[in-house]
């Protein structure tokens, strides 16, 4: 029976270059699933965290991960998580309501 599964060890640097972590997540896992851990975990004396999961961004080895993608479709020739693998995580600033629900006009000007 093959039913052991491979198991990925993975820390989060965070904006202001601390990190969660690491923790240990299957290969199986989404990035989704990563994210929610993120959020969970979140240092609760830290400002400007995420409150959703769409609030982030985990960035490896350049790339910027999907949220439908597992840990093992993410794997490339550059990011192949062997070892301890560090994920760069960016935290979408807040928008508030208004600037979310309007655009913006055009400023219009002469040229002379």
């Amino acid at each position: 029976m093959s039913g052991v599964q491979e198991q990925l060890e993975i820390k989060f640097r965070l904006p202001d270059g601390t990190d969660i972590g690491p923790k240990t997540y299957p290969a199986a896992s989404t990035v989704a699933t990563l994210k929610e851990s993120i959020v969970a975990q979140w240092p609760k004396d830290k400002e400007k965290g995420p409150r959703t999961v769409s609030d982030l961004k985990l960035i490896n080895a350049g790339k910027i991960l999907e949220n439908n993608k597992t840990l093992s479709e993410c794997k490339s020739s550059i990011c192949d998580f062997s070892g301890m693998t560090t994920m760069h995580v960016v935290v979408r600033a807040p928008t508030s309501d208004k600037q979310s629900s309007k655009c913006l006009p055009f400023a219009t000007s002469k040229v002379m």
